[in-house]
């Protein structure tokens, strides 16, 4: 059985304290984290190899053949369809980074030499890497509107009330049981999403990029500046 395997790179020690608690594809940059942009792409689940002391919580599930993906790397389509084709032995990179391989081997530790695969394939087209903390602030407009083609490509919006002054309304996806009342958005400057039941209370005024995430609220005359992300 195929399995999609998230591992830690080097960039794991350069991301504490956030990484302390959590491997690095659970970082949140855009709307989704970058385990589930991965599933989004991908269309399975993933498993994690992490630090042994977060295996407990983010376990490692191996099969016959096994895909190994850096959870640092964010997805796009061009790498999604390279990492598909991927055959056993092979790995994908792009000049120093590993960016992903296959293996029929239940693996509990990277290859750090990549003599041990038949087959390197460069990977040369571009791609996001958050390696630093800084990273997932000066990225989240450009992860954030990926994310945003993502979830709403082919779907309908909730419809949004009349009571709003809006510019830009092709730009703004609300989820199902999202509020939005009495405020002010404008979405020429990059797109807004409203997740389930999220709340934006009456006086506020957002400028997108902008991300509300599930179940979360803007207060009562809050000013959002994008690119701007809440997490659930």
């Amino acid at each position: 059985m195929q399995q999609y395997i998230l591992f830690d790179d080097s960039a794991w020690g350069k991301l504490l304290p956030l990484t302390f608690t959590r491997p690095v594809s659970e970082i949140r940059i855009g709307i989704l984290t970058i385990r589930e942009k991965w599933e989004k792409y991908l269309e399975t689940e993933f498993s994690f190899l992490t630090q042994d002391y977060l295996s407990e919580k983010y376990p490692l599930k191996t099969g016959s053949s096994n895909t190994f993906i850096n959870g640092s790397v964010l997805p796009n389509v061009a790498l999604s369809q390279a990492i598909k084709s991927l055959q056993p032995g092979e790995c994908l990179k792009h000049e120093s980074v590993l960016i992903a391989y296959n293996s029929v081997q239940s693996q509990k530790e990277v290859p750090s030499d990549l003599s041990a695969f038949k087959n390197v394939i460069e990977f040369s087209e571009s791609f996001l890497k958050i390696d630093h903390p800084w990273q997932i602030f000066s990225n989240n407009r450009v992860a954030l509107t990926a994310d945003f083609e993502l979830l709403t490509k082919g779907r309908k919006t909730a419809p949004l009330s009349n009571t709003n002054r809006v510019s830009g309304a092709e730009n703004i996806f609300l989820e199902e049981g999202a509020k939005v009342e009495f405020s002010i958005i404008n979405a020429t400057t990059g797109p807004v999403y409203i997740g389930k039941d999220a709340e934006i209370m009456e006086g506020s005024i957002v400028r997108g990029p902008f991300a509300l995430c599930e179940g979360s609220a803007l207060k009562m005359g809050a000013k959002i500046y994008g690119p701007t992300t809440i997490g659930p």
